[in-house]
């Protein structure tokens, strides 16, 4: 199942606080980046992060959810109303997540 673009904007919504937030479509479902880096993303109408410690210590009860078949396990968010939770989270998260690797550029002979 694909998820809603009205759960995506609703959850944009949520994160409006922050700079640097987007996302990318890819197969029916969303990634989110922070800054360039990838947070997390929306899959079935969920909102799931990667399961870094300072995710884990915010949401130490949450429920761990595969994206799709063949995924590792993300965080499933369930307070997606609490928009000050939710920038907290993302915020407190950006250090403890990898960098993006720099795209090879295909040089012309």
């Amino acid at each position: 199942m694909a998820s809603s673009k009205d759960y995506l904007t609703f959850v944009l919504e949520q994160l409006s606080d922050l700079d640097g937030i987007s996302y990318r479509a890819m197969m029916g479902e969303y990634i989110l980046y922070f800054r360039d880096k990838i947070v997390g993303g929306i899959y079935d109408d969920r909102l799931l992060v990667k399961p870094v410690p300072s995710a884990i210590s915010l949401m130490p009860t949450a429920a761990y959810e595969l994206p799709y078949d063949g995924a590792k396990e993300m965080l499933l968010v369930d307070d997606v109303d609490n928009k000050e939770f939710l920038c907290n989270l993302f915020l407190s998260m950006y250090d403890e997540l990898p960098t993006p690797k720099k795209k090879k550029s295909t040089s012309k002979k």
